[in-house]
């Protein structure tokens, strides 16, 4: 009974508890060597995160200008990015602090690599010229001058005691320096585009070279020869070599177990491995189904064994070595706009999201790792699920809907998102979608060719989920004069809703496809349609900034509420349908009751439109999120706050018998220190008065008419007696209190050097406060002397 009535409780407070936000907008991504920390850009600044938690570590706050590249030393303390301000930062990853900012070069550094001491860092810019810093020391060591172009590639690297520096620049060259001699001891041409990677081989006789020209270069670089030439078939972004390791090249075949194994990356977005002696390629990852995305960087993680590519679309995938190049983590970047989430799993441990991209990202809540579902070729713009959050419905841009079969508990994970099943029919983008409630039997579909159909899903089967699986539309029909914004199935899959950009919602049989009724009212068109969990209402938000309650008996408008000062986009039930929580594009989500129509919260904390509201099942959380690619969790405390005021208020009238009882006994001490505390001026007077008032008739000695008052003043801690000097600047414009505000400041004058007071925070504003009074309070006195000599005068006159 007690849960149902804080089920019931109607809510009018939430707070922020979690949110997901984008840590990586494009440019160098770069992995500490323990695999603990990823570090990526993040417009100027620069995100540290856990990458087993997704926990964010550090900010580091950047210059205003775009970081161009950076690189972390090997030992993982220190942290070298370069930004567009030309500047070189060397930040502590231990605090998150710049410990030393240098002028690099005269044009951006675009590359950069540090040697394994994790003493170098080399600097490659857009100047054509190479520097070589020490880093801890803070100067350069060697400025290496001969490319003709922007340095596009380096390399450090350790041969029989000497270290080189390898540079490949746009110039299409590959050149070889002596950091002893200073001497740049070879030229390597053979290329015909830029050079976008350099490794050097384990034995350190080889090295490797990847251009955009599609061709990797084998090159004996102390014979100064090119050895071999790999024609790789897609513009290269990235090359290296893994470490030699028998046992792990034999997991990808006996044949490969001695084979020194190199890397590609590139335009395909696919990885690509392949033996160094014979040019073969051993293992090329399986495509990510209907992506489009290039990759744009490789990162290997030895440690791991793993592979981590940087997508265009921002997103960091994760490949297995020992797992045959597997995908065994993904970590998203960048959301874009989020359009719509759904919360996900039995328990609704997941979340899923719908961003501006054709893949659905699903993420764990707990942890904040990213599952990435592809299928769809074009942007995602709706989502559903069905009541018990096995199957997920989504509507794309790319003019069909999918249904994903999801299984969390399963511990393969290739199996936990399966597709299972495509509808095809409709000729524009699909823009929503709705799933039946009360079983998986069917599902609705609206477009922007203004049709809506029905899907049979009778014979879909979850056990063994395909893709090939095509429902049949069951019926379509013309539905209104524009797009489709919205569809919601009625509790009791009797009944759906539509809403259109034609300014109507409508309600249809699901049955027989007929038009039930029409909602006529709104000025702009509607967004969002949602029925009620208990009454035969419909809730309907609008362009018009304004929600509306529509009876489904008549179909007349019963309530309107306004307070968004922009399109309200989203709308949904809460407290069994006593509620209303709303999203809209002026960032705000507010929460209504729908009784009193009074707006009972707003919740602030977007900086944009605010596209998606989810309410998880036990309405403990609400999910928002928006154009300003942040997931918002808000967390329900009105019970938690109601309980925190009832408890202050038990805790004030408990103080307040204590402070009466102590005035009783004369325990002055403690009766001025709880007034203090409480706040309460006008009880402090009242003490004060009475202390003044009862001053035996010999005592001359005191300040306020009790020694031990003196005393309490005289030891009160300084921010008490600035409270009380504050009281006593108030009490002090009165004249009626202004006697006992002069003996009290009497008091604490007599107590307290001058020295002691001015070094208060507030000592000006308390001397302006206390001085105009008080001289109009003796000038007050001074006349009622003068005057008082005429009763004088009187009486020396009648005698």
């Amino acid at each position: 009974m007690a849960e149902e009535s804080a089920k019931l409780l109607l809510k009018t407070s939430f707070k922020p508890t979690k949110t997901i936000e984008s840590i990586y907008t494009g440019g160098k991504v770069v992995i500490t060597d323990d695999a603990k920390h990823l570090i990526t850009t993040l417009n100027e600044d620069i995100i540290v995160t856990e990458i087993d938690t997704g926990k964010q570590v550090h900010e580091l706050e950047g210059d205003t200008e775009i970081v161009t590249t950076m690189a972390v030393k090997p030992d993982g303390k220190h942290l070298v990015s370069a930004s567009r301000s030309l500047f070189l930062r060397i930040w502590d990853l231990e605090k998150g602090e710049c410990i030393r900012t240098m002028k690099a070069h005269e044009a951006p550094i675009i590359v950069m690599d540090i040697d394994a001491t994790s003493t170098l860092v080399a600097t490659g810019s857009a100047d054509a010229t190479i520097k070589v810093w020490d880093i801890d020391k803070g100067y350069c060591t060697h400025n290496l001058k001969g490319h003709g172009g922007v340095i596009s590639a380096l390399k450090f690297h350790q041969y029989n005691g000497k270290w080189y520096v390898a540079s490949g620049a746009d110039d299409c060259q590959v050149r070889v320096w002596d950091l002893q001699s200073r001497r740049c001891v070879a030229v390597l041409n053979s290329h015909v585009s830029v050079i976008r990677g350099l490794d050097f081989s384990a034995d350190g006789k080889y090295l490797i070279s990847g251009s955009r020209d599609k061709v990797v270069n084998v090159w004996d670089w102390q014979a100064k020869q090119l050895r071999a030439t790999y024609p790789i078939l897609e513009t290269i972004e990235t090359v290296g070599f893994l470490e030699k390791n028998v046992k792990l090249a034999a997991k990808f075949g006996k044949n490969w177990q001695d084979a020194e194994i190199f890397y590609t990356a590139g335009d395909a977005g696919v990885i690509k491995l392949w033996d160094l002696k014979s040019g073969q390629l051993i293992k090329a990852q399986e495509p990510e189904k209907n992506s489009q995305h290039t990759i744009s960087d490789v990162i290997y993680i030895q440690k791991t064994q793993t592979l981590a590519a940087v997508t265009n679309d921002q997103n960091i995938l994760m490949y297995s070595l020992e797992q045959k190049l597997a995908r065994t983590k993904q970590i998203v970047g960048y959301n874009d706009e989020v359009v719509d989430v759904v919360y996900l799993g039995k328990d609704e441990t997941h979340l899923v999201a719908a961003t501006n991209s054709a893949q659905l990202r699903i993420y764990n809540v707990e942890t904040q790792d990213c599952d990435l579902l592809y299928g769809h070729t074009d942007m995602i713009i709706s989502l559903d699920r069905s009541k018990d959050g096995l199957l997920v419905a989504t509507a794309s841009k790319d003019k069909t809907a999918r249904l994903w079969k999801i299984d969390l508990t399963n511990e393969n994970k290739e199996d936990r998102f399966k597709s299972a099943g495509v509808c095809i029919g409709h000729t524009e983008s699909v823009g929503a979608v709705a799933l039946s409630c009360k079983s998986n039997t069917f599902m609705i579909t609206g477009s922007q060719d203004r049709t809506i159909k029905y899907w049979n899903l009778r014979d879909l089967d979850l056990q063994n989920p395909s893709e090939d699986y095509h429902p049949k539309a069951f019926y379509t029909h013309q539905a209104h004069d524009k797009d489709i914004n919205t569809i919601c199935v009625a509790p009791n899959d009797k009944y759906f809703a539509t809403g259109s950009q034609d300014k109507t919602a409508k309600l249809w049989n699901v049955d027989t496809g007929e038009l039930v009724g029409t909602m006529k009212g709104h000025k702009r068109g509607v967004w969002c349609a949602r029925f009620s969990p208990v009454d035969q209402v419909l809730a309907t938000s609008s362009g018009d900034k304004t929600v509306k309650i529509w009876s489904l008996k008549d179909f007349t408008c019963l309530k309107t509420f306004e307070g968004h000062t922009n399109s309200v986009l989203r709308v949904d039930f809460l407290t069994a349908g006593m509620q209303l929580a709303s999203a809209g594009s002026d960032g705000l989500v507010k929460i209504w009751t729908i009784k009193t129509n009074e707006c009972a919260s707003t919740l602030d904390n977007h900086t944009q439109k605010v596209w998606a509201l989810a309410v998880r099942k036990d309405e403990k959380f609400v999910v928002s999120a928006g154009a300003d690619s942040v997931i918002n969790f808000w967390e329900d405390v009105t019970l938690q706050e109601q309980e925190e005021e009832l408890k202050e208020k038990e805790e004030l009238i408990i103080k307040e018998q204590e402070l009466q009882t102590f005035m009783r006994k004369k325990d002055y001490l403690n009766a001025i220190l709880l007034a203090l505390s409480l706040e309460q001026p006008f009880r402090l007077l009242g003490l004060f008065r009475e202390v003044h008032e009862s001053r035996p008739e010999n005592d001359e000695s005191s300040a306020t008419g009790s020694e031990n008052v003196d005393k309490i003043l005289a030891e009160l801690s300084i921010e008490n007696i600035e409270k009380l000097l504050g009281y006593v600047r108030d009490w002090n414009t009165n004249a009626k209190h202004s006697d006992i505000a002069q003996t009290v400041l009497y008091a604490i004058l007599s107590s307290r050097t001058s020295e002691e007071l001015v070094e208060l925070s507030t000592a000006k504003e308390l001397i302006d406060g206390l001085l105009p009074y008080t001289d109009r309070h003796y000038q007050r006195i001074d006349d009622l002397i003068t005057q008082s000599f005429i009763i004088d005068y009187t009486l020396q006159a009648q005698k």
